[in-house]
């Protein structure tokens, strides 16, 4: 699927949003947050600093909390793993297509 999103930027991360849209929508803390969702203060820190990636688990509480899908918040962070891939093609570099006869 062909995307709008300029290919060379980052995707938001989904910490950002919590970050920049959610705690202020909702005029709650970190702190807050860390208490409805039932996880430590740590780990709603790291994801809101972008330093842990967004779970499934965390996903499913987001959903329940919030009346988002879960599914929305992965395909955020599903968005900023590829292209965090990306940006490393030496590692992909020594992996070869396989003919078309051979991949059927």
């Amino acid at each position: 699927m062909k995307s709008l999103r300029n290919p060379n930027r980052r995707p938001t991360h989904p910490g950002a949003i919590l970050r920049e849209d959610v705690l202020p929508g909702l005029e709650i803390t970190q702190g807050k947050l860390s208490e409805l969702l039932g996880v430590s203060r740590l780990t709603v820190s790291q994801l809101l600093n972008e330093h842990r990636a967004l779970s499934p688990d965390m996903a499913m509480r987001l959903e329940k909390l919030l009346g988002t899908s879960a599914e929305s918040w992965l395909h955020m962070q599903e968005a900023v793993d590829l292209w965090e891939a990306r940006q490393q093609p030496d590692r992909f570099a020594g992996i070869k297509r396989l003919p078309a006869s051979a991949a059927a």
